[in-house]
């Protein structure tokens, strides 16, 4: 419909899609102490999730959210008391700006969620035992024009990830690396 109006636009495909129901922007996994799933949740991981991108300006948002917008076709929950989705900035949702209306918080989930294992004891007391910050939104792709090629828009929602790196120093390093600080914050005051 959007296209017959003049509007540009395009269908999106997210893979390892996060369904985040409470809006907390992680997808928790609940287990018991022998691994078994528990059913605490709503919160789901799908396969892939498609949707659309339009070409807006934002007078509502301001021009720095202009450009392609999330709107869901098919969206599972309700927004404002409505089944509706969007539109949703992509911009917003790769600079993390949830706080915004139409629905970012839900979309910058999709892509972006923490996927969260925890095991519960029998006390009521749980443990956070494992998170994956990379799996959530994988090869963000729509079609090329004029082929049928895909085109990875991924870096349109999200920055890229990083492998997490860990430092071992021992603690005269962490001592000296205090000290030379401490000599550029005197040089400069």
């Amino acid at each position: 419909v959007l296209r017959s109006l003049g509007i540009p636009t395009r269908v999106i495909t997210n893979f390892n899609s996060a369904h985040d129901r409470n809006i907390n922007l992680s997808i928790d996994k609940y287990i018991d102490i022998s691994g078994k799933t528990l059913h605490l949740t709503e919160d789901s991981v799908w396969n892939f999730h498609v949707w659309n991108e339009s070409w807006f300006i934002r007078r509502d948002l301001g021009s720095f959210y202009d450009g392609w917008q999330v709107l869901d076709a098919t969206p599972q929950e309700t927004s404002k008391g409505m089944y509706q989705c969007g539109p949703a900035s992509t911009r917003a949702i790769k600079e993390g700006d949830v706080n915004l209306d139409y629905d970012s918080s839900f979309v910058f989930a999709a892509v972006n969620a923490d996927y969260v294992t925890w095991i519960c004891y029998s006390n009521k007391r749980k443990e956070r035992i494992y998170s994956d910050t990379r799996k959530i939104g994988k090869f963000i792709s729509t079609k090329a024009v004029g082929t049928n090629s895909r085109v990875d828009v991924t870096a349109n929602y999200k920055y890229p990830e990083v492998k997490e790196i860990s430092f071992k120093i021992s603690y005269s390093q962490y001592k000296n690396s205090l000290m030379d600080d401490r000599k550029i914050l005197v040089t400069a005051v």
